[in-house]
């Protein structure tokens, strides 16, 4: 019987000596093609059986006795392949692998082995321990806490840079207002004048609330809070001045009260001090402010009262002089006939004890102005504050004390050189425009001292310009002087640090 050649066939074919390896459908389809013809090949004499004969394969190449088939022929010559197509035999080729007994195995194989299993690498060893790689993975994690850490303070940052200039805009001059709100007690619209006070506040565009306070015909102002953590609704803080209006007849009775006290005859009525100990008592840590309407009109009055009252004792004989006295011993025991000078004392006193001033007005409309102005300034102080923060106790904000602006093109050099001859002891404005006006500028004055002849010539240069003062009937006219020429030369010219030019020579 002849032997199938169920081999997998692998031709490899050289050209310009490299490997060719072919693929798997091709192979597939031969093999199939060879067990055809096997199939119809009719079985040769002495034909491989049981008994170890030398068979044949499909395409007549010889199989060696005693083996199996041609997989094994394959394996075993290493030289040699059956099932060309050529029929060519005896050409050495590469050594081929030995193919898989199955054919779902066979796609998973690789065709050409180019080692033994015996030469194959060892499996890659892990180039980090354990320990290692949880260092490892624990520094990375520790990084990126890091790095969150470092983004959340920097959003933390711009948060407060951005809370931080929405307040400093809050602040300034024309948005200040916006955020105060008048509080105005209920009793202050109810007596005289506090209907005008209320609408000068409201013509100036300030929200206003009408509460009942602590101390009657008050006023006190609240601030709304600029931050950008505001999620609950607005929070308002409390100012801390308070400005308290003062009825004319409660100003006059207190001054009285005052009087009398200093007089020794203590009748335990309320006078401006123990008032003022009352308002603080009921508004601890305010800053207060009084204010009292016509008490100019009030001294006008009295004083034509005092005139009319010889005029009327003339006219009317002893009958009128004895209700002049009358009435005068009623004003007196009413307590409101007070002298301007009884006014003044009662004020430098409450001044002097409790540093708290009273501001007199001739009407409430000019009391209402007043309110508007003292709302201004509240909602205006913290800007002043900060910019009162200038580092130097010493430092006066004056026109003539800032700096000069001097751009590329020389604009504000006169004004720097005016400025400087300025800083000499004893020397004004004028004086200094008139060296300016002879000398613009530092090196045409060096250059007139250098035209001078002797020393004497060269200290006394300056002193017949001209120094005008005043316009009109009231202008003046002076000279500079030797004293300041000579210290101007001296600072222009003399070269030690240590001279003091006030006196030398």
């Amino acid at each position: 019987m002849t032997p199938r050649c169920d081999t997998e066939v692998v031709v490899v074919e050289e050209e310009e000596e490299e490997e060719v390896v072919v693929p798997l459908s091709e192979r597939i389809k031969r093999r199939v093609e060879a067990r055809g013809e096997a199939a119809f090949e009719p079985p040769q004499p002495g034909g491989g059986d049981a008994a170890g004969g030398a068979g044949f394969c499909a395409n007549g190449d010889l199989l060696a006795p005693g083996s199996r088939g041609p997989r094994e022929a394959l394996v075993s010559s290493g030289e040699a392949s059956c099932g060309s197509r050529n029929g060519t035999h005896g050409v050495e080729r590469p050594s081929l692998c030995p193919l898989p007994a199955s054919r779902s195995d066979s796609a998973d194989q690789p065709l050409v082995c180019g080692a033994s299993p015996e030469t194959s690498p060892p499996p890659k060893k892990s180039k980090y321990s354990q320990k290692e790689r949880e260092a490892i993975c624990q520094a990375a994690w520790q990084r990126r806490k890091e790095r969150e850490e470092r983004r959340r303070q920097q959003e933390q940052e711009k948060e407060r840079k951005r809370a931080l200039a929405k307040m400093l805009k809050a602040q300034r001059p024309g948005e200040c207002q916006k955020y105060i709100t008048v509080v105005l007690d209920r009793v202050l619209l109810q007596v005289e004048g506090g209907g005008e006070i209320h609408s000068a506040l409201q013509a100036a565009n300030y929200s206003c609330v009408i509460e009942s306070q602590a101390v009657p015909c008050s006023i006190t102002w609240r601030r709304k809070t600029v931050s950008s953590q505001m999620e609950g609704g607005d929070e308002w803080t409390e100012e801390p001045n308070v400005l308290v209006m003062l009825r004319l007849e409660e100003f006059l009775s207190m001054v009285h009260s005052y009087k009398q006290e200093a007089q020794g005859c203590a009748e335990g009525q309320e006078t401006l001090q123990s008032y003022v100990d009352r308002v603080m008592e009921k508004m601890p840590g305010k800053i207060l402010a009084l204010a009292v309407a016509g008490v100019e009109n009030y001294f006008r009055s009295l004083q034509a009262q005092s005139k009319k009252r010889p005029q009327q004792a003339a006219a009317s004989g002893n009958q009128g002089e004895k209700q002049a006295k009358r009435r005068k011993k009623k004003v007196n025991d009413s307590g409101l006939e007070i002298t301007r000078m009884d006014v003044e004392e009662a004020l430098v006193d409450l001044q002097l004890s409790k540093q708290v001033q009273v501001s007199f007005f001739e009407s409430w409309e000019e009391l209402g102005e007043f309110a508007t102005m003292f709302t201004k300034a509240v909602a205006e102080a913290p800007f002043k504050r900060e910019q009162e923060k200038t580092g130097f106790s010493f430092y006066l904000e004056n026109a003539w004390c800032r700096g000069v602006k001097v751009d590329h093109s020389g604009k504000g050099l006169l004004e720097v050189w005016k400025r400087q001859i300025q800083q000499f002891n004893r020397v004004s404005l004028e004086m200094a425009e008139a060296i300016v006006s002879a000398y613009p500028s530092p090196q045409l004055l060096n250059q007139a001292y250098s035209r001078c002849s002797s020393e004497q010539e060269r200290e006394n240069m300056l002193a017949n310009i001209p120094v005008h003062r005043g316009d009109g009937v009231t202008a003046t006219c002076r000279r500079i002087g030797p004293e300041l020429s000579r210290r101007i030369y001296l600072q222009m010219t003399s070269h030690d640090p240590d001279l003091y030019l006030d006196f030398t020579g």
